[in-house]
């Protein structure tokens, strides 16, 4: 999640169109070695997810991809950004890797059925054979007097915002938001939802409008970064700190794939706001997770004491929402010029939707995805996995491993990152050419199924299936050391 809809569309900022000359022809697999993957060619989605997070491209060709085909099945090219989003970030993780053992960059070796299942883990998740809810009822299209709306109530508070700005009663069901959404234009809709605080979206057309995939901004100075020791190959983040400020999917997915690779990532929440614990069960893995009032000065002070030895800072909410507390990133360098800062936010960080509150099925609906999506009768319709908020989950997670990197081996100094669904969107919708129709896995068509990318594993919440995590490559990790532990139970320390 973050919390805001500006158009998008695009590629990665100063990369070429995809019908550009590649650095070489696009394809779907390659072929693992013990050294690195002997491919004649190179996947041209992961090639330019690489570049945006200022990767090497000699290292891509040690990129591979194997399994099932037939994953995440959509008219616009989702399994394409999704197994180049994590083969990304497992590329990163394989680079750092090889920085702590002092040996070669281990081959990354992706497998889609692992992708597809972990671009969906919150549908795979049971807790003690029971099955999360997933949106609310009041969340979903609409049709109004002139078209369509997306809404997201699946929070308390946003649903009696919803409400409130619609004038209808607090236990006002489906039937009578329908009814009164019908009568309704919907943009008119989405500007009352904005000023109230209540999340609802006009479903457009697809839009031109470009966003980057992903920024790094100047940070000034070139403090040095913490040395790191010798770490395991599955472990190449081991002994790095990582305060996790986000909630919901996409910066949880970034920070339980670094908790995947061994770092110490400590989540920490408000005690004034309500969290989903299903969400939490299903992004906590590896993870600690603590509560803390910035407004309280013995909270506070311990936030301020984790942070003066914290290593990275992901910071999934809203552009400006933590402003007020002085931690807007300019303060934050101001006191941590060695810092790995990575913001997400929703709609773009420029234009007028900047600022704006937003979770994945509402940026579909904006930037023309769901229209794109609809079916025969017009009903707008979505992507099969909460694309944008997983992919840039990964997104995010690489850059930061692709940082901790370079700051220890190319040039010192704080790293600024910036990623948006906004851009994963512009990305999707015009940076990544359709499916070649002949296109498949260097081990032919296999038929996709969940189960062996699934396992079971105890927890403080009872038994939890869950999917496994996606990233490959040789010597990564098969599961986290930790499950989740409840929420924002945890002390506020390092360990």
């Amino acid at each position: 999640m973050t919390e805001q809809p500006s158009p998008a569309g695009g590629r990665p900022t100063d990369q070429p169109p995809t019908d550009a000359p590649a650095p070489a022809a696009d394809t779907g697999s390659g072929t693992a070695t013990a050294t690195g993957p002997t491919t004649a060619r190179v996947d041209r989605p992961t090639a330019d997810a690489w570049a945006a997070l200022g990767g090497a491209p000699e290292l891509l060709d040690r990129v591979g991809f194997h399994g099932p085909d037939d994953v995440l099945p959509s008219g616009l090219p989702v399994r394409r950004l999704a197994r180049a989003t994590v083969a990304a970030c497992s590329l990163a993780a394989a680079e750092l890797a090889a920085h702590r053992t002092g040996g070669p960059v281990p081959a990354v070796r992706v497998d889609q059925g692992a992708v597809g299942t972990s671009f969906v883990s919150e549908r795979h998740l049971t807790v003690d054979g029971r099955t999360p809810v997933g949106f609310a009822p009041l969340s979903g299209f609409w049709r109004t007097s002139d078209g369509w709306v997306r809404t997201h109530a699946n929070y308390p508070h946003h649903r009696d915002r919803l409400l409130a700005v619609l004038g209808l009663p607090a236990d006002a069901g489906p039937e009578q938001l329908a009814e009164t959404l019908s009568g309704l234009r919907a943009e008119d809709v989405q500007e009352r939802a904005y000023a109230a605080g209540a999340l609802a979206v006009a479903v457009a057309p697809v839009s031109d409008a470009t966003h980057p995939l992903a920024e790094s901004l100047p940070v000034p100075g070139t403090a040095a970064a913490r040395p790191l020791g010798p770490a395991p190959v599955d472990r190449p983040a081991a002994g790095i700190r990582v305060l996790d400020l986000t909630r919901v999917i996409a910066g949880p997915v970034a920070t339980r794939t670094l908790a995947l690779l061994g770092a110490d990532v400590l989540r920490i929440d408000s005690p004034r706001l309500p969290e989903a614990e299903d969400a939490h069960t299903d992004t906590g893995f590896g993870k600690r997770s603590t509560r803390l009032d910035l407004a309280d000065p013995a909270d506070r002070a311990a936030f301020d004491d984790l942070l003066a030895t914290a290593d990275v800072v992901v910071n999934a909410y809203r552009p400006g929402t933590l402003d007020a507390y002085g931690l807007a990133p300019e303060a934050l360098f101001a006191r941590r010029p060695d810092l790995v800062l990575a913001q997400i936010c929703a709609w773009g960080w420029t234009g007028p939707w900047a600022g704006r509150r937003g979770f994945d099925s509402l940026v579909q609906a904006g930037v023309g995805i769901a229209a794109h999506e609809a079916g025969p009768d017009g009903r707008p319709g979505a992507l099969p996995a909460q694309a944008l908020d997983h992919g840039t989950g990964y997104l995010a997670a690489a850059g930061i491993l692709r940082a901790l990197t370079d700051q220890r081996t190319g040039r010192p100094g704080g790293r600024h990152l910036r990623y948006s669904f906004a851009g994963t969107a512009s990305w999707l919708l015009h940076g990544i050419a359709p499916e070649p129709p002949a296109e498949s896995s260097e081990q032919g068509t296999e038929p996709y199924d969940p189960a062996p990318y699934l396992t079971v594993t105890d927890s403080a919440y009872g038994k939890l299936r869950h999917a496994l995590p996606p990233i490959g490559y040789d010597g990564a990790p098969t599961d986290w050391t930790r499950p989740p532990g409840r929420w924002g139970t945890d002390r506020p320390v390092w360990l």
